[in-house]
């Protein structure tokens, strides 16, 4: 006997579907999905419980007519998927973002690069809100989205009249772990940037977090009578992970001039240093000290145990999907600047 499908039993299930089972008015069942706080605890349990009976999936463009909401949070990614989720202190940033969604009962829409651009991911976005990573006043996503009303938060970007920035002070915590290193006696540095994605301006060449970092250094060169272009200082931009700091660190370690100290903008890329200097026989810090920045759970585990600035990454997250969820009900946004502290640990401690 063939198989005979059941149309009616294949027919999407709707609101009307529900009241009906349940003996009350579709506004009602749109309540109890919505807002439950409007009907009685009971009402809205039987209704529930006929939901889950039927398998109801709400249609979420139906859904914003009622809401005016999609009751989604899409965060901007400023690098290839890879990367992001390759670094630990993004993956505790994403993490907090996402514990907040879930709290609230929010959904988060990771948006990657479309073309390798930004602009062009928020442009094909379907949000209620947007997050963004370390872009400036001046990028042009801050404009698209001003331009279409879409609230927006910035995470560690730049605080101005314009942008709503969640972060910690880079330019200070930069010249901290600076200081720390050259107080302990090192002056041949070499700095392992980061190379972004997203640029500050059209013209720039860093990303926003990667020049105020550059300004802290430079501060606290400056106070040992050193500079970003004085020749025992070396830069070299790098990608963030382990193979990209152990190759950097490794092509600095075997040159002319080896640095006797190396500050990383990240402490994956610190780790890869690490390596580095281990596989070539070095020994840090006697031969090569080695600071980087985050604070990510393996830093305790490396060996040696790795110097580095501590900044709250879920903190962060938390915070940013905070705040654009009071954007949304009309608060005004404001910013955020969260605490960080200097980590001394064996990598850079001479004494």
């Amino acid at each position: 006997m063939p198989f005979v499908y059941n149309l009616r039993a294949m027919s999407k299930v709707t609101i009307r579907d529900i009241a009906l089972r349940a003996g009350v008015s579709k506004t009602t069942v749109s309540f109890a999905l919505n807002y439950p706080e409007r009907i009685s605890k009971d009402t809205y349990k039987r209704i529930m419980a006929i939901v889950e009976e039927l398998g109801y999936v709400p249609n979420p463009f139906a859904r914003s007519l009622t809401t005016k909401r999609l009751g989604a949070i899409g965060l901007l990614l400023p690098q290839r998927i890879g990367a992001i989720f390759g670094n630990p202190h993004m993956a505790q940033v994403i993490s907090g973002i996402g514990e907040e969604c879930e709290q609230k009962e929010f959904s988060l829409a990771i948006l990657p690069l479309v073309r390798g651009k930004i602009v062009e991911a928020a442009r094909k976005s379907y949000v209620d809100g947007l997050l963004t990573i370390g872009v400036g006043p001046d990028h042009e996503v801050v404009s698209l989205l001003k331009k279409n009303h879409i609230p927006f938060v910035t995470i560690d970007g730049e605080e101005s009249s314009s942008t709503i920035n969640i972060g910690i002070d880079h330019r200070s915590a930069a010249k901290d772990i600076m200081r720390h290193v050259l107080e302990q006696g090192f002056r041949q540095i070499a700095i392992l940037s980061l190379e972004p994605d997203t640029k500050p301006r059209e013209s720039g060449h860093f990303s926003i977090v990667v020049q105020q970092r550059l300004e802290g250094f430079q501060q606290a060169l400056e106070e040992y009578g050193l500079a970003l272009d004085n020749p025992k200082v070396y830069m070299q931009p790098c990608k963030g992970s382990i193979d990209a700091g152990y190759e950097s660190a490794r092509s600095l370690l075997l040159g002319d001039t080896r640095p006797t100290a190396i500050v990383a903008m990240s402490d994956i890329v610190a780790i890869g240093a690490l390596l580095a200097a281990k596989e070539l026989g070095l020994q840090v810090p006697k031969d090569v000290a080695v600071a980087g920045f985050d604070d990510i759970p393996e830093c305790i585990i490396s060996t040696p145990r790795l110097t580095t600035i501590h900044q709250p990454a879920r903190e962060k997250g938390i915070e940013a999907a905070r705040m654009v969820m009071h954007m949304l009900d009309g608060a005004n946004g404001s910013h955020i600047r969260l605490p960080y502290r200097l980590i001394e640990r064996e990598s850079t401690r001479m004494s």
